[in-house]
């Protein structure tokens, strides 16, 4: 666990840089996942219908890497968290917040119907998870509260900057884009017989040529007939005879 959770010390961070990625991937316990995988199912049926699914993996990570610096940065420089001793950062709620708070932004007045609550406006839900980390920073892990914030401050500024048609997180999609093309396979090339082929080859309705154009190209209608056996079954089914009648007709 130690490896993949991310320190609140930077000397710390810079011995597993990877943990700004993996902390957002690790649990507490069975109520922690359940209860952010429940609000990432929620938000993020909406997100994907709103702003693409390509975007959620975007603002998930930003999300964590934006709450797990602001979580870095407040016990460092706050004097308030100076003394809660070494306490290390798990969960996805950043990622999951700023989830949640892009969507809430770029549709907030989207009504949603909820259970016991009837329907209420999308940035309802929002403020409520918003105030309620706020609330429970002085109560106790005030750095995963303050982890959840920052998540939540990336989503807004996500979604605010989408509006206005900027889209901050293109540069991170960009890299996701070149790692993921290191695994996929290269592009295998078809064996030359299969150019022959033509799937899509429809025989087109034949016009009366003059009668000079017949005797220009006496063997036309054996080259129709050799096409439309290849149209019908394939390049492989020709015979070796009107393979080699059809290769000296292209090099004439």
């Amino acid at each position: 666990m130690d490896w993949f959770t991310f320190p609140k010390q930077f000397d710390s961070y810079l011995t597993k840089p990877w943990s700004v990625i993996t902390y957002a991937f690790l649990h507490a316990g069975i109520w922690h996942i359940a209860s952010n995988m429940i609000i990432l199912y929620f938000s993020g049926r909406y997100f994907v219908t709103y702003l693409s699914g390509k975007r959620v993996l975007t603002v998930y990570f930003l999300g964590a890497i934006f709450g797990a610096f602001l979580y870095m940065i407040s016990y460092n420089f706050f004097p308030a968290f100076s003394g809660t001793g070494n306490i290390p950062l798990v969960g996805a709620s950043a990622s999951v917040m700023a989830i949640l708070i892009a969507v809430a932004t770029y549709i907030p007045y989207m009504t949603v119907r909820l259970m016991f609550l009837g329907s209420i406006k999308f940035w309802w839900i929002a403020a409520f998870f918003v105030i309620l980390d706020i609330v429970q920073i002085p109560a106790g892990n005030a750095g995963g509260h303050i982890a959840h914030l920052g998540g939540a401050l990336f989503g807004y500024l996500y979604a605010v900057q989408l509006k206005k048609g900027n889209d901050i997180g293109a540069w991170f999609e960009k890299i996701m884009d070149s790692l993921i093309r290191l695994f996929k396979p290269g592009k295998k090339k078809s064996p030359l017989k299969t150019v022959h082929k033509s799937k899509t080859y429809k025989k087109t309705p034949k016009k009366a040529k003059p009668s000079s154009a017949k005797n220009k190209n006496p063997n036309q209608a054996r080259i129709d007939a050799i096409l439309d056996k290849i149209s019908k079954s394939g390049y492989d089914s020709l015979t070796k005879e009107e393979k080699d009648f059809l290769f000296k007709a292209g090099k004439e």
